[in-house]
């Protein structure tokens, strides 16, 4: 009989103090925010509470150190989606969102060493597409699969075919969100077949 799986290890606990510096309990050591970016890194689980209120304050440290990041030149998040993230915010489609993005992460994060794999085969490890160009393959990646997931983002051909109500805003950027993540869904197929050929 197979032994039970062991419970993962309780998160690392990082106090926030009035004065921004953010205290490790795990190693009794001040940390700075390039730390937690490298602990997220090494999957090393972590919750951020404010020291004086107790308050959980993990997501915006981690908005944080995305925003540091990308002042660092890393961007891997265009111009385009940002914006197209913003206007979600108080739309009634915006509990849909957080879910349909995490599992499309969360695929992308389980592919990516096989994606490495047939990039570095096909091309002898250099990767033909720029800086930019190469980032923008990470981020079609993030609606893969998400498509059959979530049907309010996957419209019929007699939906998508009929154009927006004079004057709807919304219902017009719906649209044209549904027509982008159709395209990178058939840019992703393609790309998955490529992969699948190569095995």
């Amino acid at each position: 009989m197979a032994e039970p799986t062991p419970p993962p290890p309780a998160p690392v606990t990082i106090k926030k103090y009035a004065n921004r510096r953010l205290y490790n309990t795990a190693t009794s050591s001040y940390v700075t925010l390039d730390h937690l970016c490298q602990m997220v890194k090494d999957n090393v689980d972590f919750v951020v509470y404010d020291a004086k209120s107790g308050e959980d304050i993990t997501r915006s440290v981690l908005t944080q150190i995305i925003v540091e990041e990308e002042g660092k030149g890393q961007n891997l998040l265009p111009i385009n989606f940002l914006r197209q993230l913003i206007s979600f915010y108080g739309d009634n489609l915006q509990v849909l969102l957080p879910r349909y993005l995490d599992q499309s992460m969360e695929l992308f994060a389980r592919n990516q060493e096989q994606m490495r794999t047939y990039m570095k085969e096909t091309f002898g490890g250099m990767f033909p597409f720029a800086r930019f160009e190469e980032m923008g393959k990470q981020n079609l990646a993030l609606f893969e699969r998400a498509m059959t997931m979530f049907t309010p983002f996957k419209p019929d051909a007699k939906t998508a075919a009929e154009p927006p109500a004079a004057g709807n805003a919304k219902e017009g950027q719906l649209d044209a969100v549904r027509s982008q993540v159709e395209a990178l869904q058939r840019q992703l197929e393609t790309l998955t077949r490529q992969i699948g050929e190569k095995k």
